[in-house]
């Protein structure tokens, strides 16, 4: 598990990300990242529309699982 520091930055707060999550995200300075709240809780992203579609395929197999089973056979 890792775990972040919140730190001020100005009038603002921030988290500070280790070079590992960072490339595990493919994001660098001056990116955007999006925080989404999923049934698992919050999530960051550096796309939000792929994100989502991962929740629906989660579900999806989760419910279709013994079906994918035999097909993967």
């Amino acid at each position: 598990m890792n775990t972040f520091r919140v730190i001020a930055t100005g009038d603002s707060m921030g988290v500070v990300l280790s070079k590992e999550i960072l490339e595990r995200l493919r994001v660098g300075k001056g990116d955007t990242l999006y925080v989404l709240e999923t049934a698992k809780g919050i999530e960051l992203t550096p796309d939000p529309e792929f994100a989502i579609q991962m929740e629906v395929a989660e579900k999806v197999m989760c419910v279709y699982r013994d079906t994918l089973r035999k097909l993967a056979e």
